[in-house]
């Protein structure tokens, strides 16, 4: 199955399977209980499937579901019909290189941020192609290329306490159709809204907004994110 277009009227992201690929890690994890939580099949990927299927029976324990399923990158890459890639910036090239082939034709979702630390707190990296998402764009051309998912703090989102994370999420790509389909699957977690943020090409600046929320948080304790004012709805 495939992700619908927006024309298709209403948007229903209990339709499809979401995969999320780096789904054991923190970013990876706190979307995934989200997204299952809001009623969402979802595949774990991970390079250990093992390792990706303790995640999911750990999901499923968390959420009370039963559609939330582990497995290898390339198997959560075939079978999802949107991809999330939560993966570390220092694979990022890799990974996506290697999944070229089951990921031609789908909306890839980018959330990698390109941010080192060192005595003096975080900093945005450099990245050749322009952002992650457009190096994304370089390596996967058949692939319907988004960006958003950046500036949520994952331990809000892995949190199932909290009934709503008060944010705002930038979705930034150049297929109108996928943009929507993400920014609808912003809209399924409570209290967040997707948010259209402009052209891929201006990913970068998003994606290195994850520096200063880091520095906030340490600085004020907290969770920072962000929200667009002046927008209805």
């Amino acid at each position: 199955m495939s992700a619908p277009s927006s024309s298709e009227q209403p948007i229903d992201p209990t339709a499809w399977t979401v995969g999320v690929l780096g789904g054991t890690g923190n970013q990876g994890k706190g979307l995934a209980l989200r997204w299952a939580a809001a009623g969402i099949k979802v595949i774990i990927g991970s390079r250990a499937a093992e390792r990706a299927e303790n995640s999911a029976q750990e999901y499923c324990s968390a959420t009370g579901v039963d559609h939330v399923r582990g497995t290898d990158n390339a198997t959560c890459a075939a079978e999802a019909d949107i991809v999330l890639a939560a993966i570390p910036w220092e694979s990022h090239a890799e990974t996506l290189t290697a999944l070229a082939e089951p990921l031609k034709g789908k909306i890839l979702i980018d959330c990698v941020n390109p941010i080192g630390f060192d005595k003096k707190g975080p900093y945005p990296l450099p990245v050749e192609e322009g952002s992650v998402a457009q190096q994304a764009e370089q390596l996967l051309p058949e692939t319907r290329v988004t960006a958003a998912f950046h500036n949520v703090s994952a331990v809000l989102l892995a949190d199932l306490e909290q009934p709503q994370v008060d944010c705002d999420v930038l979705v930034l790509g150049d297929d109108r159709e996928a943009t929507d389909v993400v920014r609808a699957l912003a809209d399924v977690i409570p209290g967040v809204r997707g948010v259209y943020g402009g052209r891929l090409r201006n990913a970068y600046q998003v994606e290195c907004l994850t520096a200063n929320l880091i520095a906030i948080n340490r600085r004020y304790k907290v969770h920072a994110g962000i929200k667009i004012t002046d927008l209805d709805g």
